[in-house]
């Protein structure tokens, strides 16, 4: 107890044994001797104002000049503050204090009853290479980690959380002084500075960053989990979520980006990771060539196989009987974390490998089986390599074996240059998929048998998301019928789904009669293709007239139009019919 005693009796603080370990000025380290005696008194806590009071005079309030003294000793973690709720030291105005109570820290105590201070850090010396610089900049996220864990456990005492500040407010300072000493530029805190982040900003980054590392499964990818990383309550995680939003600076920059997944209770919650050019000019900054996977919109010129789609709704959008949206929604909790978590503990999925999904959309046309896949794609942020099956015979005369397998190997080849796997997207698979020829003699016959076999040998061994359309589901080989592992109906809508999709597709900004009725229009029996068309077609009728404006006329006469000229056998049908 000699370096207690030796503090608290000394005159001239600035000789005292630990003078140089505060790191603080003179007067600061009065306020530290004087609370020290307070606290040998029994007094844990000392209001602000008395302890200013004692020490300094008060009759022109020259007290209130050394507010800004107690604030230091509060940000370097040798007192706390007592306070019913957790505040960002650097938030608070010196004046705040004043009424406050505040006391020594553990790590005071500590340094005064040992010599040496909770935390002992290393003599500040430039950083030697980037990777010494992560290390404390994890270490640094770990403080943040534990800091959010006391925040969420309501029985934790605040003084769990001042030791924790102490040590990162000494670990930033440290950072910040190893930087100012190196003489190279260091790749992260020269990416941090070009793309002027803010404090939290840097957090959620070094977080991302410190997951790529770890290679982990951890939660922090999860935005909730960034969020509580940075905010002291409910009003800033609110406010702090706007720093991963679409609109972010961190997002909008092409700096991080997000997945999206149906958590087990049917939200959709967003998992983040650090865009692949950006994180790799922090892994290998030294490396003058990028190893670094593409966008599929740059490669998709290099071939003429596929089409690119960028999806623009989602299953929200559409409008699906009952039964289609429950198949939907279990094939989307495919790549919920507990879900693929199971999976791999059982051993049925590999670890590393995405969702597993081999599905056929069968139905009438017009049902909307394209747009669910589309929308599909949206829901899951991924994009589609579409290809029309109807051309694989047209494509090269002879060779549609060989086709068969190009479309295969060029969608592989596609995958592993990216970044998120796409989608692959078989429209019209009605000849891919239908019954094969027993006793095959014409070159044609064998062609298309052959044809399928080696279609069905590439399903067979598919590894990712197949959406197969047909029109016809009957007719489909039992050989392939088994290697599907979703087989989803879309029926024509009935009235109420009918309702639905002319509300959503009727114009919000055309004139519509007094009169106008859409439920009217929803009796008539229609897929969701043919009242998109009959909408269409409508429209530029009614545009061209003297006074445009919709009406429920105008738009039986396109609903009769249609029918007449449909294939499927159907006869104009509806209330209004004359």
């Amino acid at each position: 107890m000699k370096i207690l005693v030796d503090f608290i009796q000394i005159k001239n603080i600035e000789e005292s044994q630990i003078f140089t370990q505060l790191k603080c000025s003179a007067n600061e380290a009065l306020l530290l001797q004087n609370l020290t005696k307070k606290y040998l008194q029994g007094q844990d806590d000392v209001l602000v104002l008395e302890l200013l009071s004692e020490l300094y005079p008060n009759d022109d309030f020259k007290h209130l000049e050394h507010l800004k003294e107690v604030k230091v000793l509060l940000e370097l973690g040798w007192l706390h503050q007592q306070s019913f709720a957790p505040v960002k030291v650097s938030e608070i105005t010196p004046l705040e204090l004043l009424n406050t109570a505040v006391g020594l820290t553990p790590s005071l105590l500590k340094l005064l009853q040992d010599g040496a201070s909770e935390v002992e850090l290393p003599d500040i010396k430039p950083y030697s290479d980037h990777l010494e610089y992560l290390q404390d900049q994890f270490f640094r996220i770990e403080l943040y980690q534990k800091m959010s864990t006391i925040r969420q456990d309501v029985h934790e005492h605040s003084l769990g959380i001042d030791r924790i500040q102490q040590k990162l407010q000494l670990l930033e300072n440290r950072i910040n002084q190893r930087v100012e000493q190196t003489p190279q530029k260091l790749v992260l805190d020269k990416f941090f500075k070009q793309k002027k982040l803010e404090y939290k900003e840097e957090i959620i980054f070094l977080a991302l960053l410190r997951e790529e590392y770890s290679a982990s499964d951890s939660s922090l990818r999860d935005m909730n989990t960034l969020i509580d990383l940075i905010s002291l309550d409910e009003y800033d995680r609110i406010k702090n979520r706007s720093l991963l939003e679409e609109s972010s600076n961190l997002v909008n920059e092409g700096i991080i980006d997000y997945e999206e997944m149906l958590n087990p209770f049917g939200g959709i919650s967003r998992a983040f990771y650090i865009v692949d050019d950006v994180l790799q000019s922090i892994i290998h900054p030294h490396k003058n060539k990028k190893v670094r996977r593409l966008k599929l919109n740059a490669l998709i010129e290099e071939q003429d196989i596929f089409e690119l789609i960028e999806p623009e709704t989602s299953l929200d959008d559409v409008v699906l009987a009952k039964d289609t949206q429950t198949t939907l929604e279990n094939l989307m909790r495919q790549v919920d974390k507990e879900v693929v978590g199971r999976l791999v503990e059982w051993g049925v999925k590999d670890k590393k490998s995405g969702i597993d999904a081999r599905i056929i959309f069968y139905g009438h046309a017009g049902t909307g089986k394209t747009m669910t896949a589309y929308s599909l794609a949206k829901s899951l942020k991924r994009q589609v390599l579409a290809f029309d099956c109807s051309k694989i015979l047209s494509m090269y005369v002879g060779e549609s074996e060989k086709n068969v397998r190009k479309i295969f190997d060029t969608f592989y080849d596609l995958s592993q240059k990216t970044k998120t796997e796409p989608i692959l997207l078989l429209n019209e698979a009605d000849q891919f998929l239908s019954s094969r020829s027993s006793g095959a003699t014409s070159g044609s016959e064998q062609m298309h048998n052959q044809m399928q076999n080696i279609f069905l040998e590439q399903i067979e061994n598919f590894k990712g998301m197949l959406i197969a359309t047909t029109n016809l589901l009957e007719n489909i080989d039992k050989a392939f019928s088994r290697r599907f592992n979703y087989k989803i109906e879309f029926k024509k809508p009935d009235e109420a789904q009918r309702l639905s999709l002319w509300k959503k597709m009727l114009p919000d900004n055309a004139p519509y009669t007094e009169d106008f009725n859409v439920a009217e229009l929803a009796k008539y029996s229609l897929t969701g293709g043919q009242i998109n068309l009959i909408i269409k077609n409508t429209a530029y009728k009614v545009a061209v007239t003297p006074e445009p404006i919709f009406s429920i006329e105008a738009f039986v006469s396109e609903i009769r139009r249609e029918k007449d000229a449909s294939f499927d056998g159907e006869k104009s049908m509806g209330f209004l019919n004359k």
